[in-house]
């Protein structure tokens, strides 16, 4: 029909097409007065898409309805990182035997979420029919397009046997808003019905909406001086022999002239705003998210695509500013088929005697993570444990059966095991998989049960010792501060015990000589120099209790640099290892292969593929020069495995270069990898994570770096603190011992010397001595003298 109108250019309106396929631009003259299924389907996305579902499965009538709508929806659910994992199709008019397999059938597969786009004509007999199947009860999720409230609303009673088969189901209305034109056109009608006229429904509305629209733009085009002509069309003519009559069919003149009157018509009718937009739809295309339940339905939310999902009519979400964001979606509760408002999982394994198939690599090294068994499973290991104790935590039975990859002599490639899953050889891949960037981009993982990350091992020699290896505890920095602190902490000492003490007078060279000696015997606590003041002990405890620190210190240290192994390799890291020309290994299978090429540029001729333990060994022990490897990149549980069964004859030099972890892989959008990573978290929290480890892995560590001399050395960051202290004491004294002797000094006078009693005093009092020769003096001296002063002018006092 769409055809024909436009070669006689005569406009078309349609209230019940809603093919998405029928466009403005391959008709011009067709002019739909509803809406497009195009939105609908995107609205049964983000349905899916709120509730977290990943596959559907469209049960659709197999005609241009049901197929481009289908197809829409396909493309809408893409976008949502969801999909429909199977379509549905029968033949119109098809019997309810067909109809009751095609249902049978879906029941057996993995989604438990419908979405039925059918006429409705057929559409009942499907939920009938599910019914029969049990398919309407706990666990199921069905979301029917409009054809099923058009159908209840068109109802002139309620069926209580028809509403019983749709408990539960999610439907799609067109959006009508409230108006009062509505509420009387309702009511006008209402009374009719009771004449054996059927309900309305959204269809009605756009109907009447529609005549109003052509009687419009009739008013309008006649206005304006149009008239309803015709002319002949010279393409269409009888051929010989032809009975069609072509010639007689005229095109109308003001055809083009009454579209546009149409298009740009806008009138508020029954079902909202009648205006189009440039690609001649309705505006503001919307509809009610209805749940079905007891003998009506209810509106759980809308769906407009200027907002998404809302609980808010889209006529007050017009005024606000566009938010079509998966975040500000919401809908009131849902009561879901078998009477439960929790969320349907929406999938369950499929009931068709196929258990899941698990990809496991036919590892040839390294077994204790994964490896051929002649047990129940066919494999065993680390890995299997693991996956086994995380379905165990299902909620839900997962039956499934293991698939060794390889071919038993060499590590099959990971990235083809991938692969593998992608290509739906496998349903998932388990093992020590390595979570990576290319791989995640073509599978889902679960959550990582395992850290890894990128090593180096290499060969490594003891460090002969050295005869200077006792000046290696402490930093040259650290040696001259020490030293000048001996000697500073003697002199304060000597300074405060010269006068009182007979051990630290003498000539000046045995006073510089037992300076030094002091200083440095209160390094072995072996001075045999008394301290007989107060704040020569004060200062000698501080400093001795700074020495016995210092001494500990070194101690352990020089112990640890003679009795410890010291670990020399030209490999230092990862920088060295790029920069030398020395050949690399590799384990088979690794993804290290490609990272070392692709990320840090090494040559291919530099990789050498290691097959096992004994090639790692082998390589490591000849080393480059004859034909083996400087050192060998692998993932860090390989290397601690390799390490601990050699006594830990190698070692890694350098840091861990890169952070990753060990996961299961899935095809993308399994909703078995979220539930499974759960489940890993559950072992991680429970300890059974850590039990699986035990049991298969050694717990012995090798040290994960060579020893570093320089790292080890103490320097004086450590020690600073114990300095200022005995510092801070030295000076402390030293500011007592001066204040207290320039008091003497001031106090102190030089006594005259008597030649004979008869003798008159000389006139003359001798000079105060120096202050280094007053200090110099002994302290029983100046004290003596100081009393005889202080006795003179009281003897002188009592004399009559």
């Amino acid at each position: 029909m769409s055809h024909v109108v436009n070669e006689f250019h005569i406009p078309l309106l349609s209230f019940g097409a809603t093919d998405p396929t029928l466009s403005a631009l391959q008709f011009p003259y067709f002019l739909r007065t509803t809406q497009s299924d195009y939105y609908q389907m995107y609205a049964i996305a983000d349905l899916v898409d709120f509730f977290e579902w990943r596959e559907v499965i469209a049960i659709f009538v197999d005609d241009d309805y049901g197929r481009n709508g289908i197809s829409v929806l396909g493309d809408a659910l893409a976008k949502k990182r969801a999909k429909i994992s199977y379509k549905a199709a029968f033949t119109p008019g098809a019997t309810k035997n067909e109809i009751n397999d095609l249902l049978a059938g879906v029941n057996l597969m993995e989604s438990r979420v419908f979405v039925v786009h059918v006429n409705p004509d057929s559409g009942l007999y499907i939920f009938s029919l599910a019914k029969v199947l049990g398919m309407l009860n706990n666990g199921y999720v069905w979301i029917a397009t409009d054809w099923l409230p058009s159908v209840l609303d068109s109802s002139e009673t309620v069926d209580p046997d028809q509403m019983n088969q749709l408990q539960g189901v999610v439907a799609l209305r067109h959006h009508i808003p409230d108006s009062d034109r509505k509420k009387s056109f309702t009511s006008r009608w209402n009374k009719l019905k009771n004449k054996g006229i059927s309900g309305l429904n959204s269809y009605a509305f756009y109907a009447y909406d529609s005549v109003s629209l052509v009687a419009h733009a009739l008013d309008v085009f006649f206005k304006e001086g149009g008239n309803i002509s015709f002319s002949s069309d010279p393409k269409l003519h009888d051929t010989n022999g032809s009975k069609l009559q072509l010639s007689t069919l005229h095109t109308f003149d003001g055809g083009q002239k009454l579209l546009q009157t149409l298009i740009t018509t806008n009138f508020t009718g029954l079902s909202g705003q009648i205006q189009f937009d440039l690609e001649k739809n309705l505006i503001h295309p919307a509809y009610d998210v209805l749940n079905i339940g007891g003998t009506g339905f209810r509106r759980i939310g809308y769906w407009s695509n200027y907002s998404g999902l809302s609980v808010i009519t889209p006529e007050i979400l017009y005024t606000r500013p566009p938010n079509t964001s998966s975040s500000n979606h919401h809908l009131y509760s849902v009561i879901w088929p078998g009477e439960i408002t929790a969320k349907p999982r929406g999938w369950v394994f499929p009931n068709n005697g196929k258990p899941l198939r698990i990809g496991v690599p036919d590892r040839v090294s390294f077994k204790d993570f994964v490896a051929r068994d002649k047990g129940p499973l066919g494999v065993r290991g680390y890995c299997i444990d693991i996956f086994e104790a995380a379905v165990n935590l299902l909620p839900y039975a997962v039956p499934h059966t293991y698939m060794l990859y390889g071919n038993g002599l060499r590590n099959p490639s990971y990235d083809d095991l991938v692969s593998q899953v992608v290509g739906n050889k496998f349903d998932a891949a388990v093992g020590d998989i390595t979570i990576v960037t290319n791989r995640t981009r073509i599978v889902d993982f679960t959550q990582p049960f395992m850290e890894s990350g990128l090593v180096i091992v290499a060969t490594v020699k003891e460090t002969k010792s050295s005869p200077w290896a006792f000046l290696k505890p402490f930093t040259v920095q650290m040696w001259c501060v020490t030293g000048a602190f001996f000697l500073f902490v003697g002199a304060v000492v000597w300074i405060l015990e010269h006068r009182i003490n007979p051990e630290f007078r003498g000539p000046p060279s045995q006073q510089l000589i037992t300076i030094f000696w002091f200083s440095f015997s209160t390094m072995f606590f072996s001075h045999r120099e008394n301290t007989v003041s107060t704040l020569g002990r004060l200062v000698l405890i501080i400093w001795l209790f700074v020495v016995l620190i210092i001494n500990s210190s070194y101690t352990a240290s020089l112990t640890s640099i003679l009795t410890v192994q010291q670990l020399t390799s030209r490999i230092e890291g990862i920088d060295s290892l790029i920069s030398s020309n020395d050949k690399i290994g590799v384990q088979d299978g690794s993804f290290a292969w490609n990272y070392l090429i692709e990320e840090l540029n090494i040559p291919v001729s530099r990789l050498v593929h290691l097959k096992d333990q004994e090639e790692y060994t082998d390589a490591l022990r000849l080393g480059p020069k004859e034909g083996g490897v400087a050192a060998i990149v692998d993932e860090l549980p390989y290397i601690q495995v390799f390490l601990a069964k050699l006594n830990c004859a190698f070692r890694i030099v350098g840091q861990e270069f890169t952070k990753s972890g060990w996961g299961f892989a899935f095809q993308r959008d399994s909703p078995l990898a979220v539930d499974l990573s759960t489940a890993i978290l559950q072992l991680s929290e429970n300890g059974e994570l850590q039990r699986i480890h035990d049991k298969w892995l050694s717990n012995e560590e090798c040290s994960s770096q060579l020893s570093q001399v320089d790292e080890n050395r103490l320097s004086l960051s450590s020690f600073w603190g114990l300095f200022l202290i005995s510092g801070i004491a030295c000076f402390v004294a030293l500011t007592v011992f001066f204040f207290r002797t320039f008091c003497q000094y001031r106090r102190y006078d030089p006594e005259e010397k008597e030649e004979d009693d008869n003798e008159i005093d000389s006139p003359r009092r001798p000079p105060r001595p120096s202050c280094l020769v007053f200090i110099d003096k002994k302290e029983e001296d100046i004290k003596e003298a100081l009393k005889r002063k202080d006795s003179k002018p009281r003897a002188s006092n009592s004399t009559p």
